[in-house]
Order: structure tokens, then sequence, then C-alpha cells
């Protein structure tokens, strides 16, 4: 019995070789629905992103249901999420890059089971634009400073092109994606950080993808966590939910048409083409084990960045991250469901 493999992560999007077969309780065939539904609350943001699509799945086809679990979404930015999910407002929290800076400053938080496994976010310009060193002197609209469609931008913009915010290129803060379509539209900017799913949607209004930061970054994408205390009460739950993401992006490999339908839902893709296009980029890009190097590689671009602002201290370590993961709980379950960890790759330098 396989299970979800990492491939070689050289190719840094990432080959992602997925399980083919799994155990009889993986089918919908099989899944009973529980009379007994326990109530949750699922964090997504306000507006859709292609790191959560398995947990848009897993609403909208009912493995929360059948799990037992009668979950509510909660909408709200990513910052806001952060901090109702530390304030056990919100039971299972979707945001990594935040999380993994609250957890480092002592936040009461544990991460429980993965989705996205690649970086997900396009920097997207008009079709003047021609190369990246095209957008010196330009203005690119990005998320809040912090957050992965802000930081990442930044990195691979400095580490891969030379080029730095303030000095080399301009930034306007946007809360969603959607605003900053309209604003590429407008021309008030002219380069966007967008998912795959908001740059199909882009390339449909005549824009084009410029870079895609999977192309430099691997990353753990829309990784859900929960307040310690919520998981040492509600263990069962937890148990639950893992299986019912797990199941979710199981679904996604052998159900096209389905997926594709509830990417167009929370897409709001009134053109169908668009979310074929999303399904067929990222379909297989999900899996529900936290490789140990790309949660090393998570916390250590946040500890980088939190040195350059002074609030980490530039000979100081990172703690052992297996505190920061429910690593016991999510073996236990996957292994329950049949699928078995594999190593995790070694990263070339």
């Amino acid at each position: 019995m396989k299970g979800f493999k990492i491939g070689d992560m050289s190719f840094r999007v990432g080959t992602i070789a997925v399980a083919t077969v799994l155990v009889a309780a993986l089918t919908l065939a099989t899944a009973g629905i529980s009379s007994a539904q326990t109530k949750i609350t699922v964090g997504r943001t306000t507006s859709g992103s292609g790191f959560h699509i398995p947990s848009y799945v897993a609403m909208d086809r009912g493995f929360f249901k059948r799990e037992g679990l009668d979950a509510k979404y909660v909408s709200m930015s990513g910052k806001a999420l952060l901090n109702a999910g530390i304030a056990k407002q919100i039971d299972f929290v979707p945001i990594p890059g935040g999380g993994s800076v609250a957890a480092l400053r002592g936040a009461p938080i544990i991460y429980l089971v993965g989705q996205s496994l690649i970086s997900q976010w396009t920097i997207t310009s008009p079709k003047s634009i021609k190369t990246v060193k095209d957008l010196k002197g330009k203005i690119l609209g990005l998320g809040r400073p912090g957050s992965a469609d802000y930081d990442e931008a930044e990195i691979v913009l400095s580490q891969h092109f030379g080029m730095e915010v303030g000095r080399d290129y301009k930034v306007i803060s946007f809360r969603g994606e959607s605003e900053r379509i309209a604003a590429l539209i407008n021309g008030d900017i002219q380069g966007g950080m967008l998912s795959f799913p908001h740059a199909a949607k882009a390339k449909v209004a005549g824009f084009k993808v410029l870079l895609r930061t999977g192309d430099y970054l691997p990353r753990i994408g829309g990784s859900f966590w929960t307040n310690r205390d919520f998981l040492k009460k509600n263990r069962a739950t937890v148990k639950s939910f893992i299986k019912a993401i797990a199941k979710a992006e199981h679904y996604m490999i052998t159900n096209k048409e389905g997926t594709v339908d509830v990417i167009q839902k929370h897409f709001a893709m009134k053109d169908r083409r668009e979310a074929v296009g999303v399904y067929e980029e990222v379909y297989d890009q999900y899996g529900p084990d936290l490789p140990e190097s790309l949660v090393q590689s998570l916390f250590e671009s946040r500890v980088n960045r939190m040195i350059k602002k002074g609030n980490w201290p530039k000979d100081k370590p990172l703690p052992d991250l297996n505190q920061f993961i429910a690593r016991d709980l999510l073996t236990e379950t996957l292994r329950e469901m049949g699928y078995y960890l594999q190593a995790p790759p070694v990263l070339r330098q």
C-alpha cells in the first residue's frame, strides 16, 4: 500500500507522487454519515485560496459530515483568522505562515494536517512586461507584510533577481486578490501577487503569469493548526478532521469533474475553463502529511524575516520544531486509513 510521496524537491515546484490506492475506509461507497454531528468551525479567507481547496472539497462533498463533523466556515482576513485561532474563537485555522511566527513567539498553537505542498503564488502582469527585470521602478500589488502573498514575492525577487522593495519597486498592499486584479485592470499597479485561481481569472482579462514562486520556493501552504487546548480536549474530533482532509485530497485525484465544480464555485468562475485550468495545475499537489523538510523551511524563512526586523537574535537557533506538530496523532490517524508516510526528501543545495 503506497501513500502520498514527496518527490525530488530539486525541481523546486516539487514532483509529488500521490497514492493510487487507499483502503476501503477512504472510499465514498462505504463511508457512513454519523447521526451525532460534532460542531466545529473552520477558518477560510475572505476570497478563495488555491492552498485551501481540499477543505472546500471536504465541506462541499460531505467529507466532514461523513466523519461526524458539523463544520461551519468562519471567513476572515488571514491576520484576523490568526488572531481568532490563537484566542480559541475558531477551531481549525489554515494560516501556516502567520502561525509559525506566532508559535515562535509562544502562542499555544499546534499544526495538525497539511494541504498544499507547493507554492501557488504568481506575479501576474500586463503583457507589456516582458521579464521580471522590467518590474524595476514599477508598483506591485501584494498582501500585507508578513503574509505569504507579500513575503514570497519579496523573497523571490530579492534572492533570485536582486530586486529589493523600496529600492527597485514599490508596493501597495491589498487585502484580497480580487482587488489586485481590479488594480491591474485600472493600471494602478503593474504586477500583482495572485494565486493560481486568481491568475487564471486575470489571464482571461488579458494579463499573463510573469513568475511562479513555486519555481523557486518549496513550501507547505494552507496547513491547518489549532489551539493546544482544543487538541487536548478534542482529540477524537481532531482525528476526524484529519481524516476528512486526507479523503478530500484523495477525491481530488480521482474525481476531476466533482473537484472542478468545487473550484468553480469557491472562486466564482463563470467560465468553467478557468476552473479546469486550475484543477490541472494543482489536483495532485496536496498531501495531509507535513514533511519535516518543508516545516523546517517554513520556520526558517520566518525567522530570517524576524532577524531582519530585529525581532529574533541573530545567534539564536531555531527551537525543536517537533513541539509545534501533532506528529504522533497525524501519523496514527493516517496509518489507520492505510496511508504510510514516506521518508522526507533531501533538498539539494
